[in-house]
């Protein structure tokens, strides 16, 4: 990387067979009136819009009961007012990460946070159940801007490995204190919409200091934006998303058939058009490369098996053990918290355990936490609770430091970016369908603790299942 607005990697190369100018000599005077980026300026303002992100998409989890009572929703469309963020974050990620690439990171990075700033107050205005999700899938798609491009500024500001293994580390700790943060914050203020609009101001904030603060990069390629990609890949998305909300009333519907049908036409779609298009949202080439096919499943498995459980297990804890909104904020914050501390650490271990490796023994260390929390509801007990949010907190931080740093090293540093867009792709997939599997296996059971105690184990075996798979993906020599 260099200190211009442009990635080292795409200066033209030299004609002459002198000595190599450097990246100032050779790029525009746009380039150059931009200035070097800041490193901590950058790492604390990506830091603090993606906790802000977290905060916003885990607020529902502990105001779940109080927003369903003020909006009259019924019992059947509470997964929406769940899954309204994650639709709109699987939808716009990859495309987002590809446009910021392109058209400028910082630009992306402060849009984004200013529409999520928006958005959340006005989801604070909302007076039923769709505006709200309205407000919630606009949510998503405007964290997917700031999501997608904070790594991307990352790998600008931190070119050297060791700066970027730091970096990551921080930026996926932070993943773990929004979450941790969210509820706590949310649970502390009485009224919900209250709640929304203080996190939207503070994203307002970021944003303001964003445009001042950050610096711009890029990574431009030759060709137009690949628009049919763009309009061929969100709607596939948005079609499998609302097909997993949706099913878990019922698999066999038509509507729900009707979905997965149109997600697999468009998803065949945009294979063809990636295929032929001269600069593709996505090379399909790395589908070939063991260490993004590794990165993408980290993505997936953790939605469907650590997300998808905890998300639902706020509302276990409030309707089956009567805890209230802020204790079980704070009995989320033991796990969320743990994951915020292993993460800072985790980049201690980077030089004698691999982000692969990293990642398999945290999906194995969420199995055995969850595992031990077996019984726990049916016993009416929170306190047998806390060793496996103990063990599964230190499994979550292992995950949230590895896969960001796995996400960028498994692409060019010049597509960072959209490298951070496909993983995080994968992750909020996995995310609504681990919260649909979730509850349509607890609703199903003839008890809160039984339910309960099926979805254990089906988040055990599908953290077995990444662990394994995840850790056998390397790379050939």
């Amino acid at each position: 990387m260099t200190d211009t607005g442009t990635d080292s990697s795409t200066l033209p190369a030299t004609p002459t067979a002198g000595a190599t100018p450097t990246a100032a000599a050779t790029a525009t005077p746009a380039q150059r009136a931009s200035p070097p980026p800041h490193p901590g300026r950058t790492l604390a303002l990506t830091s603090a819009a993606t906790a802000v992100a977290l905060m916003t998409y885990t607020a529902p989890l502990v105001t779940l009961p109080d927003t369903a009572a003020a909006l009259h929703t019924p019992l059947s469309a509470q997964a929406w007012l769940l899954n309204g963020t994650p639709l709109g974050l699987a939808a716009l990620l990859l495309v987002a990460g590809s446009l910021a690439d392109d058209y400028g990171r910082r630009r992306l990075f402060v849009a984004g946070t200013l529409a999520l700033g928006v958005t959340t107050v006005l989801g604070a205005f909302a007076s039923t159940t769709w505006l709200f999700t309205l407000a919630r899938i606009a949510q998503g798609g405007a964290s997917a801007a700031l999501l997608a491009s904070s790594l991307g500024l990352l790998v600008h500001a931190f070119p050297t490995p060791a700066g970027r293994l730091r970096a990551t580390g921080v930026w996926g700790a932070f993943v773990s204190g929004g979450i941790a943060v969210g509820p706590v914050l949310v649970g502390a203020i009485p009224d919900w919409r209250t709640a929304y609009g203080v996190l939207g101001a503070a994203a307002l904030v970021v944003a303001v200091l964003g445009a001042r603060s950050l610096s711009e990069s890029r990574s431009p390629r030759q060709g137009r934006p690949d628009l049919a990609g763009a309009l061929t890949f969100g709607p596939a998305l948005v079609a499998l998303v609302a097909a997993l909300t949706l099913g878990r009333d019922g698999w066999l519907r038509a509507p729900v058939g009707l979905l997965l049908a149109a997600a697999v036409l468009l998803a065949g779609v945009f294979v063809v058009v990636e295929r032929r298009a001269a600069s593709p949202m996505i090379e399909l080439s790395l589908l070939r490369r063991p260490l993004f096919l590794a990165s993408s499943a980290g993505g997936l498995f953790t939605g469907l098996s650590v997300i998808g459980f905890f998300s639902f297990l706020p509302t276990v804890l409030q309707r089956a053990l009567g805890l209230s909104p802020m204790n079980t904020a704070l009995l989320s914050l033991l796990w969320a918290g743990l994951a915020f501390v292993v993460a800072l650490q985790a980049r201690r271990l980077a030089h004698r355990v691999s982000a692969r490796h990293q990642l398999a023994v945290g999906f194995a260390l969420h199995g055995i936490g969850v595992l031990t929390m077996l019984g726990a509801v049916g016993a009416g007990s929170w306190t047998r609770l806390l060793p496996g949010l103990v063990v599964a907190g230190v499994g979550s931080g292992l995950l949230n430091a590895a896969l960001p740093l796995l996400a960028v090293e498994s692409v060019p540093a010049a597509r960072a970016a959209m490298g951070s867009g496909a993983q995080q792709t994968f992750r909020y997939i996995g995310s609504c369908a681990g919260v649909a599997l979730t509850i349509a296996i607890a609703t199903s059971a003839s008890s809160p603790g039984a339910g309960t105690d099926v979805a254990l184990w089906v988040s055990a075996a599908l953290a077995a299942v990444a662990a394994v798979l995840v850790g056998t993906l390397r790379e050939r020599h």
